[in-house]
């Protein structure tokens, strides 16, 4: 009696998350689209008539980059799952699509860890967020990458003028937490075996993953930043290539260092584009028309189908 009861308690705790999950996230979403000051729907959505933007050509595009810029996210996780236990690419894209739904609502997306965690056995779930770990390092290494190149050229291009000073006691400040870092991790390796663990695991990822892991991050930079690009034409922007994937880039590289709930992602984006396309004469409704575009379908709609995968889901207990 007591484990039945027991069990129907778990059922029902489970049941009262995934619907606060989907719940929040769906309201979330709402209020993002409907309640932004600086973006009011009713012009955003005469805008899009105006440009012609969801015309049948048009949204089979943006649906094309939107497919292979989670295609490739998919592909990433069941690459990095496999190493752990063989992964499907269905279970890959269950457990990644989960993820992002539980995710928007957590600061810089820390939910997607624990949410991907949970499909695996309890033995599996540490790897399984290490594995996540390295996926995440690796697109934010190559938008930090590209976007320091995008950045420099845009800072060269628009004779943008930089406090030195700042920027050297910054490096200081980095330079010193660095040696913190290292002292701890001695300090800690000398206490236990935690960091001697973490070292072993990695370790124990061959090259030829590490390499996968790395140009598919790559494929998938390459992907929403011309999938940005393509949406800017569609608003008819003046701008040339190589200004429009500088700028892209620049945004992508301040944002990316910026904490915050994944939510509101598009806010900060919208409002770091503003800045950097001023520098074109480009009007910050279209601006944030543009980012819009962007969270609706890398985001917005990745979570829609998300949060059939997160209702369905089934804790070990019930399966």
């Amino acid at each position: 009696m007591y484990n039945s009861l027991s069990y129907k308690s778990k059922q029902f705790f489970w049941l009262i998350i995934k619907l606060s999950i989907v719940i929040g996230c769906g309201y979330f979403i709402q209020q993002r689209l409907t309640s932004n000051n600086k973006l009011q729907f009713s012009a955003f959505y005469q805008n899009l008539i105006k440009n012609d933007i969801f015309s049948i050509k048009n949204s089979i595009f943006l649906f094309i980059f939107t497919f292979l810029n989670w295609f490739l996210e998919i592909t990433k996780w069941e690459i990095l799952a496999s190493f752990c236990v063989k992964t499907s690419k269905k279970n890959a894209t269950i457990q990644s699509l989960a993820s992002l739904t539980t995710s928007l609502i957590t600061p810089n997306r820390i939910g997607e860890y624990g949410a991907k965690a949970l499909y695996f056995n309890k033995s599996l779930r540490k790897q399984v967020v290490g594995l996540n770990i390295i996926g995440n390092f690796y697109q934010m290494i190559i938008t930090l990458f590209l976007g320091v190149i995008g950045f420099l050229y845009f800072v060269y291009k628009h004779n943008i003028s930089i406090d030195y000073s700042k920027i050297s006691r910054f490096v200081w400040i980095v330079f010193l937490v660095i040696l913190v870092l290292i002292f701890g991790i001695n300090y800690f390796k000398s206490k236990n075996n935690f960091v001697e663990k973490v070292k072993t695991f990695i370790d124990r990822i061959p090259l030829k993953l590490n390499l996968k892991v790395g140009f598919i991050s790559l494929l998938r930079f390459l992907v929403f930043s011309h999938q940005f690009y393509f949406v800017l034409l569609l608003f008819k922007v003046d701008i040339s290539y190589l200004d429009a994937i500088s700028a892209i880039t620049t945004v992508y590289f301040i944002s990316s260092m910026v904490p915050m709930l994944s939510l509101f992602d598009f806010v900060l984006k919208g409002t770091v584009a503003i800045w950097v396309f001023s520098f074109f004469t480009i009007e910050p409704f279209v601006i944030l028309s543009a980012t819009t575009i962007m969270w609706v379908f890398n985001f917005v709609l990745p979570a829609i189908i998300g949060s059939y995968f997160v209702l369905t889901f089934k804790p070990n207990f019930v399966k």
